[in-house]
């Protein structure tokens, strides 16, 4: 079942990159890498829209990164904390608190995510230093801000992927470190035989499932 859905999943994006729903995402990519260009706090910004995101929708939190613009350095936690509740935000005193700690390394986000370090070691450093990340919202940001190496993992990739027999069904939503590399690795059969970047494949799969190419 796995390998006849891998071969009708290609075949769709096939068919899909060479019209407009290619384009848009080329255009979406190249959306990305301008940002990766941008300074620090542009960068912190795309931090915090990744927390935000995580178990919430990536309108809401485009949407809230709109309209917080600056404040994400500038607010203080209780005035942040405050501005999240009062713009629908599900968990405003945890995710401000998240923002907040990690203004302190705004200085050293852009060295620690250089194209000069190999992009696990990125990754890795995003893991282990931000709070709010773990391994899917390390990979969304540095897929956001040009850097496509990686697979975005939630779970509606892994119910997807165990619907067509690719996976086991994981026994929590809540994916370990090794049980998000074997997922990713499957995402990776896919986008190498796609003629795909990882970050480019969770664009077409989001179409495919839900109309949309978001961020």
């Amino acid at each position: 079942m796995g390998d006849c859905w891998m071969e009708r999943i290609i075949g769709s994006i096939s068919a899909l990159k060479n019209g407009p729903v290619g384009a848009r995402i080329q255009g979406r990519m190249g959306g990305f890498r301008a940002a990766g260009a941008g300074s620090a706090e542009d960068l912190f910004s795309e931090l915090c829209f990744c927390i935000l995101t995580a178990n919430y929708s990536a309108e809401g939190g485009m949407r809230i990164q709109k309209e917080i613009g600056d404040g994400f350095i500038a607010l203080d936690l209780d005035a942040l904390s405050r501005r999240l509740k009062a713009l629908g935000y599900r968990f405003p005193n945890a995710r401000a608190g998240y923002i907040a700690s990690n203004r302190a390394h705004i200085p050293f986000l852009k060295d620690a995510i250089s194209l000069e370090k190999a992009p696990f070691e990125r990754r890795e450093w995003l893991v282990e230093n931000i709070m709010g990340f773990g391994y899917k919202e390390a990979s969304h940001f540095l897929r956001n801000i040009g850097q496509s190496d990686f697979a975005i993992v939630d779970f509606h990739i892994v119910d997807l992927l165990v619907r067509h027999g690719m996976i086991r069904k994981p026994k929590t939503r809540s994916l370990n470190r090794k049980a998000y590399l074997e997922v990713e690795a499957k995402l990776g059969e896919i986008a190498k035989r796609a003629g795909l970047s990882q970050g480019e494949l969770d664009l077409y799969l989001w179409y495919m499932e839900t109309g949309k190419i978001l961020k």
